[in-house]
């Protein structure tokens, strides 16, 4: 008889009577599954948590490997970048006047109303304010002139060589005024950069 008549052949209620390697073999699976099921039961079942949170170590781990490996390969486009951020930062602090260049600066914006054909009604310098690293410098102005003649300072402003910016700014018809003559108020702010000491003192 074949191996598979033997196994048919057996008699599940009698065990004791199967043939003698049958049963050494019936018993090992046993031995091994009640084996397989303790280990599962009091080892891995134990150290499962253990194995998730290594399994999430290692995601984490691949996560920062990977962004680090990116920035690896993007760190000769970031010093390019760096290198453009800081000529733009000092094209821009070259714009900034220094101390002894505000009087011709104020001068300078005084000159491009008067060529723009308006006529100045205040020019009132209201006193430095010292940020992190430059100082501001508000000025009040109020002119009246026609529309035209705002739209001509406006652009003389902007095309100083230095920066200026304009905030605050009201337009109203002038009192006791003929034709299209407007009253201009506006703030206008000047910029000067601190150097290290200046910057310093300002935080004591």
């Amino acid at each position: 008889m074949s191996i598979v008549d033997d196994l048919r052949a057996l008699d599940m209620n009698d065990p004791g009577r199967w043939p003698l390697p049958i049963r050494m073999a019936a018993v090992g699976i046993a031995f091994a599954a009640v084996f397989a099921f303790g280990l599962y039961m009091f080892v891995i079942q134990d150290e499962k948590p253990q194995l998730d949170r290594a399994k999430q170590e290692e995601e984490g781990l691949r996560t920062t490997f990977e962004d680090k490996q990116r920035m690896a390969a993007n760190f000769d486009s970031y010093r390019t970048q760096l290198a453009e951020i800081e000529r733009d930062f000092g094209a821009m602090l070259r714009q900034l006047p220094g101390k002894t260049e505000v009087p011709s600066l104020l001068t300078d914006i005084a000159q491009t109303a008067l060529g723009a054909g308006l006529e100045e009604v205040l020019f009132q310098p209201t006193g430095e304010i010292q940020k992190d690293f430059y100082a501001e410098l508000p000025i009040k102005l109020k002119y009246t002139g026609s529309y035209h003649e705002l739209g001509n300072f406006v652009s003389g402003i902007a095309a100083l060589p230095r920066i200026v910016t304009l905030h605050d700014i009201g337009i109203h018809k002038a009192e006791k005024a003929s034709g299209d003559q407007l009253t201009f108020d506006v703030t206008a702010k000047t910029y000067r950069y601190l150097d290290e000491e200046a910057a310093g003192g300002t935080g004591k």
